[in-house]
């Protein structure tokens, strides 16, 4: 019977016994009627709440306070309207910037249906704020899963430590504080795949792996380091299918599904013309230059520091698990690209890791506790590593929560903004409901539930009005000068100064 449980959870690890993995399988299944199941947690919902709130607080004020961005707050916002009124997903403000009009469609630029799971919401409060709640509500609830996977390998106590560590850990943070994306769905998902799967109930994680697919159109190589995962834990026959199935998956969407959608046959975000210019170019030019890969793998240093502050907040114990595989694809994928700007722990990247990295560090310092059982002739409790290792990672993450986003909740000028905030306020006011305007990046999260924003920059798209900002350096300019140019070339069109104050200028050209 033992031996049968070990073969469906995959639970034994290279320094378990069956006798162990047995007991460890038969005392999860009898604790996994489902992560959502939680009458007697009340400290894990108050992480939950907590979290929530504090993420929430924190987009809401940078919206507030003219800190969101067009790109990428007033995208999403676009799509998401497009979905509520039973309509495609339309990016009007994608569009133009590419030069592909104002049809243009969300799955060409990103595949992200996963995103109409949020037109619901559009019914009660159509507009940012919403998505940013949403976001908050579901990095929060990841906590969930999380709390779960280390309950049932390290204790409750140290479980609630975990989940709080999660809840302050910077990629969220960093997510949380910059806009609204897809990668809000991934920490709730990926951890519910790999806490399900380790409780050996596959159907939830399946179901999970499945939406993850529906995430992005990169979301196939998370799934396939999950299927490697399973493959080397004794689980071969299910991984190797979980392997096939998101590579497949992986290859119909950008090659098909995107292309169907009008991104081309390379897309809008291909970073990869050192390896090639398709999935299966990169697969062999790395396959020919591994050192190469390896090189850029962890060049520049940036990277690096990177990685550090990945696995450091988890005291290393992640590199202990074969869970960690399933990040690594995500992270080459990042790593091994042209962006800098997908290199270093800003904005929302490695918030598509995170609960994959908590989870593989729980799992790694459990291993590591049962071998130092197994020197001890079974001595030393399992537990009794478990609860100076979560609390020593809580205690990290409290302590990087001032290098990161959550450190501005505790700054009172957070609140304040910056002294142009009430004139960006008052040159939003200028503009009337229901126009075409092309905003400055940083003013169009204000205009994008009553107007249809597209992003001011240095090509004129000649919309009927203007709000650009000639004081402060804003994407995709180049410099101030391009800015104060552009206003005066719109001048020289036929636009009309309506308001102008602190480096703000709204034009207006009559019809």
């Amino acid at each position: 019977m033992k031996s049968e449980t070990v073969k469906e959870t995959g639970d034994l690890g290279e320094t378990g016994t069956v006798e162990e993995a047995g007991d460890a399988a038969e005392t999860s299944r009898g604790r996994s009627r489902g992560w959502w199941n939680l009458p007697q947690t009340p400290p894990l919902l108050l992480i939950v709440v907590l979290a929530a709130t504090a993420y929430a607080v924190l987009g809401l004020v940078k919206l507030a306070t003219f800190r969101a961005s067009t790109f990428d707050l007033v995208i999403f916002d676009q799509a998401v309207s497009g979905y509520a009124g039973f309509g495609p997903p339309l990016e009007p403000s994608v569009g133009m910037f590419y030069g592909r009009g104002m049809d243009f469609v969300q799955l060409a630029d990103h595949f992200s249906p996963i995103v109409a799971l949020f037109a619901p919401l559009y019914w009660i409060h159509d507009g940012p704020e919403t998505l940013i709640i949403a976001q908050a509500v579901l990095f929060a609830l990841a906590a969930i899963p999380i709390w779960r996977y280390a309950e049932r390998r390290l204790g409750a106590g140290s479980a609630y430590l975990v989940a709080a560590a999660y809840a302050v850990s910077w990629p969220v943070a960093q997510a949380a504080g910059f806009d609204v994306h897809e990668a809000a769905f991934v920490p709730l998902l990926s951890a519910i795949m790999i806490e399900r799967s380790d409780a050996g109930r596959m159907p939830p994680a399946v179901v999970a792996a499945l939406g993850l697919l529906l995430v992005k159109e990169d979301m196939g190589l998370l799934v396939a380091g999950f299927g490697v995962y399973l493959f080397l834990t004794r689980r071969r026959l299910l991984g190797a299918a979980f392997v096939v199935f998101s590579l497949g998956a992986l290859v119909m969407i950008r090659s098909v599904l995107m292309p169907m959608a009008g991104s081309g046959e390379a897309g809008f975000h291909w970073a990869y013309g050192r390896w090639g210019q398709s999935l299966g170019e990169v697969a062999l030019g790395l396959a020919r230059d591994p050192l190469g890969a390896l090189w850029q793998f962890v060049s520049p240093e940036i990277k690096v520091d990177t990685l550090a502050f990945l696995l450091w907040p988890v005291l290393l114990t992640a590199l202990l698990s074969p869970l960690v595989l399933v990040a690594l694809p995500l992270v080459a994928e990042r790593f091994l690209a042209d962006r800098p700007q997908w290199w270093g722990p800003e904005h929302h990247y490695n918030a598509f890791i995170v609960a994959i990295l908590f989870c593989a560090a729980v799992d790694g310092v459990d291993r590591l506790g049962r071998r130092l059982r197994e020197r001890d002739g079974g001595r030393n409790p399992r537990r009794d590593l478990g609860r100076p290792w979560a609390i020593a990672v809580c205690v990290i993450g409290i302590t990087l929560i001032p290098r990161f986003a959550l450190g501005n909740l505790v700054e009172w000028s957070f609140y304040e903004g910056d002294p142009h905030v009430a004139a960006a306020r008052e040159a939003v006011a200028k503009v009337p409901d229901g126009v075409l305007v092309e905003a400055v990046n940083h003013a169009g999260p204000a205009l994008t539930s009553r107007t249809t924003v597209l992003l001011w920059g240095p090509s004129a798209y000649g919309a009927p009005w203007i709000v650009a900002d000639v004081d402060r350096w804003t994407f995709p300019f180049p410099t101030h000068d391009a800015q104060r140019q552009r206003v005066e070339q719109a001048l020289q069109e036929g636009y009309r100064k309506v308001y102008e104050r602190d480096g703000y200028v709204v034009l207006n050209r009559p019809s």
